[in-house]
């Protein structure tokens, strides 16, 4: 066998369809689109979530609230991930970088530090956004809390 002579599977293939060519095919006239109506028309398409006239879903559902277009999402990091950071990697500045590299945060993300946990190193720490307590505790160490 080579590829000379490959065939796919017996009966995996099957002939389309041939609309709309001549009488004598058994699939002429109306090309399998019956008698008037948009169907049977070219050009035909409806819109996107069209039910036949019946009020659409979208339409019958109530809607409420809105989505603010400015929102800024940020990822939150814990003050108790950077101290485990600190204790593993033995490091005193933890930047975008260093979370990136220890899957903390993806590279589009915002960060933004959060004050849950203890954190014991002096660290100096560069992030889009701090906390009030977060920012308190890292200047309690001595650390720096900068804001990039």
């Amino acid at each position: 066998m080579d590829l000379s002579n490959l065939k796919p599977a017996k009966g995996s293939v099957k002939n389309s369809k041939r609309i709309g060519r001549g009488q004598g095919s058994g699939r002429g006239g109306t090309s399998t689109r019956g008698h008037k109506g948009a169907q049977s028309r070219s050009g035909d398409k409806q819109k996107l979530g069209f039910e036949g006239g019946q009020m659409p879903l979208f339409r019958r559902v109530p809607k409420f609230g809105f989505k603010n277009i400015n929102r800024k999402e940020y990822q939150g990091v814990n003050l108790d991930a950077l101290q485990q950071l600190a204790d593993e990697k033995k490091l005193t500045t933890i930047d975008k970088n260093v979370l990136i590299e220890n899957g903390l945060v993806s590279k589009n993300d915002l960060v933004k530090i959060l004050g849950r946990g203890e954190l014991k190193a002096k660290l100096e720490v560069s992030a889009n956004a701090f906390t009030k307590s977060a920012k308190e505790a890292i200047e309690a160490n001595g650390g720096n809390a900068i804001i990039i």
